[in-house]
């Protein structure tokens, strides 16, 4: 690190978890980020902060006018906009020593198949139950950590899924590929803004763990939000030995 960066990331060389060689291993990362909207624009926005060296944003979308209630780093004179360059202009205004590149485009799956393999750490930010599934498949075939996060109306949630641990349920262990699963949307059944923010921080702070190998990660635990009375619950999650992507059974 130079002199500009001990300075910048003082704060966190004073912490005994994070350190140098902690915050070396920040600069050293590549965090995929599938979303920039509600979850992945303070998730970005914060480890753009932190000092992550490189970060890809996979977003297909565009700015709208109804995105700015709470996806915080997009403007107003970006509506029109794909979400991706915008949310890459607002990580280079923070920070312009990040490595930002944008894929204007949906996640399937063999675009995932080639970034989740670059990846040390991805961030399911993304508001739809398939793109979930692929995203947990490509990270089980990799064996990268990833650190999902949802909300809708007034609830949300946050887990990670860390392949590399043999105790570790991936998605699919939660929630079945195959199952008949209901989509809601923000566009319909609303969301309270700063609870996005929420999920997204804690997002970033879980990325920021696993990178800098501190603390205790949420890894077969869930977390929910019960925005109404800002109490949260805690759920044990475990591997599923039926699941048909982690456990390898068809």
């Amino acid at each position: 690190m130079n002199d500009d960066q001990l300075l910048r990331y003082s704060r966190h060389i004073l912490l005994d978890e994070v350190g140098i060689e902690g915050q070396q291993a920040l600069l050293d990362a590549h965090v995929l980020i599938i979303g920039a909207g509600g979850l992945g624009s303070p998730a970005a926005l914060y480890l753009a902060a932190s000092g992550v060296g490189c970060i890809t944003l996979v977003d297909h979308d565009t700015v709208d006018l109804t995105n700015l209630q709470r996806q915080i780093a997009h403007t107003t004179a970006r509506v029109g906009q794909p979400k991706a360059s915008s949310a890459a202009q607002a990580i280079h205004d923070l920070n312009p020593e990040v490595q930002v590149h944008c894929i204007q485009q949906r996640a399937d799956a063999a675009l995932l198949d080639a970034l989740v393999a670059q990846a040390t750490v991805v961030l399911d930010c993304c508001d739809n139950y398939r793109t979930r599934q692929a995203v947990n498949a490509a990270c089980v075939r990799h064996r990268v950590p990833l650190v999902a996060g949802a909300i809708i109306r007034l609830d949300g949630q946050i887990t990670v899924f860390d392949p590399r641990r043999e105790d570790s349920p991936c998605y699919a262990c939660l929630f079945a590929p195959e199952a008949d699963f209901e989509e809601v949307q923000c566009s319909t059944m609303g969301v309270l803004a700063p609870l996005v923010g929420i999920i997204g921080c804690m997002q970033a702070a879980e990325a920021l763990k696993l990178i800098a190998n501190f603390g205790e990660s949420l890894t077969g635990k869930l977390l929910i939000l019960d925005g109404r009375s800002m109490e949260w619950s805690r759920m044990r999650t475990s591997r599923n030995p039926d699941c048909s992507i982690c456990c390898n059974k068809k």
